[in-house]
């Protein structure tokens, strides 16, 4: 195997014997064996939709297989195979209509040979052909596809899509099977389309969460236990938070967030549920600990999931795309197993002494006191802000962010969001004038709402957004992040610093157009770093 697709990768360069996130050999083959199906598929059905064909299901098919994809989202080779021979299914019926014919229509019988046929697609075999800078900025474009994927899948399932975005994924997956893939400006230019199409569907999803379950507003969230039965949620899916809330209200069971669910509390739909009493654990990389100590039943939402310990194999569970061998999957949103599990737990044995924190400030609550947050820039109480945020793992290095928070002047604020911000989320920060110094703005797709916020002061100070007082320190780990960085990029915001080390997909090359164009910066150590965004 060689895979590459996040930032703690073996040795920083890929792994090659078993992922540093669990993943077999075998389930890397198959998933770069979706991966080209996706590309083949998209090929055949990109001619065909700009002619007006279009079929829900194999939009559906084409964004679940990307999603599929993600770091820590599905482990079990059986679910893969069974979607991959989906895939062809849906792409022997494109190719009927097309009167073509592609490789992958016809896969062989034995899972053996697909593994065989698999070796052919490698990101090794791509990277031999091409060298590691095309073939680096072509996986740069197929992660932050992946990412996005994922965002349209969130966004879907809670009811909002846009056919343009269909459109873009046919038109970009396709392109990635062209002669024009080795070009490096079209590559950066569908790169940063990609980024553009993004901003939408994150809108989208914001759409989605905020339609259903109301604006999220300032919360204060316990991150202590209370006694009694309990069922632990992580992930990112809110539609399925809602549902197992429903489900188990009245049997006296309680519910806890982990990871990026935590800002599911600001959500007044969620929230005026008595029994989500709070959130339990930190980011995803300390779920082995976490998961062995929690009392109770555990739902994996999306995406996050380690291979679980034996000692809590029995009362994971998985949903969605997310799948582990071994672990129990629910399909569709009836948690019954997941309710019978947690009533069979011990549960908590009792209440502990309540620590808080807060949680909710997403774009319509800062902006609601937006004139008092410009007031407080323009009287020089409020010196700059910092956004650092992004993705939390296990590498070493990470400590970077919560030094640099500790080191923010006491004049200055800090935006943060995804699940990084477990690295400084429960220290006292304070406030300035009232607002705090904190403001945690949610998920890693509330991103959305970082941008917003920016781009609402840049207006107010009739300024452009690189002008602004606003420096982003994002961390990177899978391709959420890539689409997000993208995203970034696309609009123009400049000076970004990336860390705590590079994805090894980002070769000097790349790295070097990126700063280039973008001024993206690796990071180095917090004081320097801290010393440079001030202009000292």
């Amino acid at each position: 195997m060689f895979c590459y697709q996040c930032e703690q990768t073996a040795q920083g360069t890929g792994c090659t014997k078993v992922g540093v996130c669990g993943k077999s050999p075998e389930a890397a083959a198959l998933q770069d064996l979706l991966v080209e199906m996706t590309k083949e598929l998209s090929a055949v059905a990109n001619p065909l939709r700009h002619d007006g064909w279009d079929d829900p299901a194999v939009n559906n098919w084409l964004i679940d297989a990307l999603f599929t994809t993600v770091t820590n989202v599905n482990f079990d080779t059986v679910r893969l195979e069974q979607l991959l021979r989906e895939g062809a299914t849906v792409l022997t019926a494109l190719c009927a209509k097309a009167s073509t014919t592609t490789p992958l229509a016809t896969l062989p019988a034995t899972t053996g040979e697909l593994l065989a046929l698999a070796d052919a697609y490698s990101v090794s075999a791509r990277r031999e052909a091409l060298g590691d800078d095309v073939a680096g900025l072509q996986e740069l474009l197929v992660y932050g596809l992946k990412g996005t994927a994922a965002y349209v899948h969130h966004a879907r399932v809670l009811g909002q899509e846009d056919p343009d975005v269909y459109t873009f994924f046919y038109e970009a997956l396709a392109f990635l099977t062209s002669d024009g893939s080795t070009d490096v400006d079209a590559l950066v230019g569908t790169n940063l389309r990609c980024g553009e199409v993004n901003f939408r569907v994150m809108e989208l999803l914001d759409t989605a969460n905020t339609g259903l379950y109301g604006n999220p507003e300032p919360t204060s969230v316990k991150v202590t236990a209370t006694a009694g039965k309990a069922i632990l949620v992580s992930g990112h899916d809110l539609g399925d938070l809602a549902a197992l809330l429903e489900q188990t209200e009245g049997k006296g069971i309680n519910i806890y967030t982990h990871g990026e669910m935590l800002p599911c509390h600001a959500y007044p739909e969620l929230k005026k549920y008595p029994h989500l009493v709070g959130n339990y654990g930190g980011a995803w990389q300390d779920q082995k600990k976490e998961f062995d100590a929690f009392p109770g039943a555990i739902l994996m939402t999306t995406n996050c999931i380690q291979q679980p310990r034996d000692s809590y194999l029995g009362r994971i569970f998985t949903c969605g795309l997310v799948a582990f061998p071994g672990a129990a999957h629910i399909d569709g949103r009836d948690f019954a197993p997941v309710i019978e599990a947690a009533l069979a737990a011990d549960g908590f044995a009792e209440t502990e002494e309540p620590k808080e924190i807060t949680v909710g400030f997403g774009h319509q609550a800062v902006l609601s006191v937006a004139p008092a947050v410009i007031d407080a820039v323009k009287s020089g109480a409020l010196r700059h802000f910092f956004l650092i945020g992004g993705c939390d793992g296990a590498k070493p290095g990470r400590n970077y962010y919560t030094e640099l928070a500790e080191a923010v002047p006491q004049d200055c604020a800090i935006l943060t969001l995804a699940c990084g911000k477990y690295r400084f989320n429960k220290l006292d920060f304070g406030d300035i004038g009232g607002i705090p110094r904190l403001l945690d703005i949610g998920q890693c797709n509330d991103a959305y709402s970082a941008i917003r916020i920016a781009l609402a002061l840049a207006e107010a100070f009739e300024c452009g957004v690189n002008e602004l007082p606003l420096s982003l320190v994002l961390s990177w780990y899978e391709q959420k992040a890539v689409c997000i960085l993208l995203t970034l990029l696309a609009l123009g915001v400049k000076n970004i610093r990336i860390g705590p080390s590079l994805p090894a997909f980002v070769s000097p090359t790349v790295l070097g157009v990126l700063v280039d164009t973008f001024g993206l910066t690796p990071v180095s150590t917090p004081e320097k770093d801290l010393k440079a965004m001030l202009g000292n």
